[in-house]
């Protein structure tokens, strides 16, 4: 009877919807879908409203790309739809960067931080951990919310008469900081910032929430060292999310102060049109400072949970333990303390005094070695594996080949001697858009396939999958490869017309192709959304509870988990997640007890 009575008060707190019965169970479709604290809830939140903003951003690059591919050349249908943006049918240069600043603001914050890690981290923990939720499923449900209103004054932006803003998605001042510098440092500019700082609030949140849970509510048997890497990356990236984030709110907050109310944090000695503007003794150096103190951690915030998916869909799908798994958790403990101590790197053109640029400079390429360390533990974990080429683990090898040569190329730049040159030229974007942009995507890509039974009780279409990831892979090395030979032969970013440069004409017909492959590979993505939300209502079902024979702790909940995420008691747990082809089994759960003749990993 105690028992009973103890397993009822359970369910009571944790809500589980399997008990409807109960009147005040109920939830009505506001409570349930909207205002949900069912951390799987929120998850799908984050979800849907991060790829709602990738086809955004996406389009952002469709959009300018058509304007470096076919520079000077009309599109009579882009003025239909921006006006004034389109006189004539060619992008106008102040809509130009409103486009670019949009776009990298977009898809690094929106897309990659809270449609990642959002998505994620509040899916898998209280899963992976072995818990009924987040630590606090109220403030958890805030950060979404939050989240959302930064998406709705951003996106907002881009209805005002000026344009939203144009300072590129880094918003140096003094650019930023003047109203009258250009179209897009008026009304859009204060509305990025707001956007902004209500993101801020909504990541600290979210992140203060990851990590009490992972600390506080495991179950029982779950030590640190039993935690799946997913977890552990999970973990970083919210501790880096916590120091570093802050540090933006500031520089953001005294940006507003500097444009709207006349303080000087980022500005002195500005001359405007002959005008001797009032501002005395701030820095611009200053704002580049704050700014990459997060813009740094900011690019580990955003690969981190891709890399602790991949190494578990890698190690499912491989049939094998995870290789190194004290290896891993110290290459990751290592990348989120050097993600802090390289920040200047970003600073090289700057003036920055040259013996400081050199200890910046072997702090950057200390990196390589935790994420060598990383590659060569994932290349071994596929080595003689018996492995199944699912979706998921397609794109979680192409991130380990994404990541491999776009990290090369961040030697190069990494050297202050060859980055003075190299730094606002093609070979930058090139860089970071494919070890930073395209692999985290197929981090990410390789997470929702792998993890989409669980959310939706369903499958994805799997020959739509293959397509996706094919076109997609080949499509990211097509588009971004040739940009490093641009970079090399000196082609300037941000510029949207480069024809007067007779020396770069030669790469007219390069970037014709760069731009068709990236409407190609827009329209595949466009596909994959078509997939994931037709098979959230179409999909095949999922019959059994562990689809994939997975160890971790989410594939011991039902098919549709309810709130509260387990039925009756929440399991212990007794082995590390890892115990793939041991001792004659294909896979053994955490939840299962060790035997007596069992063989130690």
């Amino acid at each position: 009877m105690s028992d009973a009575i103890q397993l009822h008060s359970e369910t009571v707190v944790g809500h589980d919807l399997h008990h409807d019965d109960h009147g005040h169970h109920h939830q009505s479709f506001v409570s349930k879908y909207i205002f949900s604290m069912d951390h799987k809830m929120i998850a799908k939140q984050f979800l849907i409203t991060g790829i709602i903003w990738a086809i955004i951003g996406g389009l952002f690059s469709v959009l300018f790309r058509l304007q470096l591919g076919f520079p000077g050349e009309s599109f009579p249908i882009l003025e239909t739809f921006f006006g004034n943006w389109a006189k004539g049918g060619t992008i106008q240069p102040e809509f130009y960067y409103a486009l670019v600043t949009m776009h990298g603001t977009v898809l690094v914050f929106f897309v990659l931080t809270a449609g990642l890690s959002g998505t994620f981290s509040n899916f898998l923990i209280p899963l992976q951990v072995g818990a009924r939720d987040m630590a606090s499923p109220f403030m958890n449900m805030l950060s979404y919310w939050f989240f959302f209103m930064a998406s709705i004054v951003m996106i907002a932006s881009l209805f005002i008469q000026t344009g939203p803003a144009s300072g590129g998605w880094t918003m140096y001042p003094p650019l930023s900081a003047l109203g009258q510098a250009s179209q897009g440092s008026k009304a859009g500019a204060d509305m990025w910032l707001i956007s902004m700082a209500l993101f801020i609030v909504s990541q600290l949140m979210a992140g203060l929430n990851y990590i009490s849970t992972i600390l506080n509510m495991r179950t029982k048997g779950m030590s640190m060292t039993r935690l799946p890497l997913t977890i552990w990356a999970l973990f970083f990236t919210a501790v880096l999310g916590v120091l570093s984030f802050p540090v933006l709110l500031s520089g953001a907050i005294l940006l507003l102060f500097d444009r709207n109310i006349g303080t000087s944090f980022f500005l002195s000695d500005i001359v405007v049109n002959g005008e001797v503007l009032p501002n005395e003794g701030g820095s611009a150096i200053l704002f580049q400072h704050l700014f990459w103190f997060l813009g740094h951690p900011e690019v580990y915030i955003i690969l981190l949970p891709a890399m602790g998916m991949v190494s578990e869909v890698l190690s499912v799908n491989s049939r094998k333990p995870i290789f190194g798994y004290m290896a891993m958790l110290g290459s990751l403990f290592a990348i989120a303390i050097l993600a802090f101590l390289v920040w200047a790197h970003h600073m090289f053109v700057t003036g920055l005094n040259p013996f400081l640029g050199s200890v910046f400079v072997l702090l950057t390429l200390l990196i390589a070695v935790p994420s060598a360390i990383k590659v060569f533990n994932w290349l071994t974990t596929l080595w003689r594996g018996n492995i199944r080429f699912t979706p998921a683990m397609l794109f979680g090898i192409g991130f380990v080949s994404l990541f491999i040569s776009g990290g090369l190329t961040g030697i190069w730049l990494g050297n202050s001697t060859i980055d003075i040159h190299l730094h606002d030229t093609m070979f930058v974007v090139a860089h970071f858009h494919i070890v930073m942009g395209v692999a985290s995507m197929f981090g990410m890509f390789a997470g929702i396939y792998h993890w989409f039974p669980k959310m939706f009780g369903r499958f994805l279409n799997n020959t739509l999958g293959y397509l996706h990831f094919w076109v997609t892979m080949v499509g990211a090395y097509l588009i971004f490869w040739p940009m490093h030979y641009q970079g090399l032969a000196g082609i300037p970013r941000r510029y949207l017309d480069k024809g007067n440069w007779h020396s770069f004409n030669q790469f007219g017909d390069l970037d014709k192709m760069i731009t068709v492959v990236s409407i190609v590979v827009f329209a595949v993505q466009l596909m994959f959304v078509f997939n994931f939300f037709y098979s959230i209502f179409k999909g095949r079902k999922v019959t059994s509870t562990n689809p994939w024979g997975a160890n971790t702790l989410e594939w011991t909940t039902p098919i549709n988990p309810g709130h509260g995420n387990w039925s009756g008691e929440i399991p212990e747990v007794h082995r590390w997640p890892y115990d793939y082809g041991k001792d004659g089994r294909e896979f053994i759960p955490q939840t299962e007890p060790v035997g007596a003749n069992e063989s130690k990993h």
